[in-house]
């Protein structure tokens, strides 16, 4: 399920996309970012629609996700 991001207030947002970036293999490409950069990324992309934030049911959490990931994982689970 897709959390809006209008539904959080700006410090939960920002502790969500905190772990995210810090998480380990989470890819951000051959040059190095500071944490800060990271930050600032994700949260465009979330603003974007480019990726999407997400609430698991099953797992009991909360993971920013590729859009397109997200509609593919959706899909499988539907088939």
């Amino acid at each position: 399920m897709i959390i809006p991001l209008e539904q959080l207030n700006q410090d939960t947002l920002q502790a969500i996309i905190e772990d995210y970036i810090l998480r380990e293999g989470t890819d951000y490409g051959v040059i190095d970012a500071s944490k800060e950069d990271k930050i600032t990324q994700v949260a465009l992309q979330l603003k974007q629609g480019s990726a999407v934030l997400v609430y698991s049911e099953l797992h009991e959490s909360v993971n920013i996700l590729p859009r397109e990931q997200f509609l593919q994982e959706s899909q499988n689970d539907k088939s």
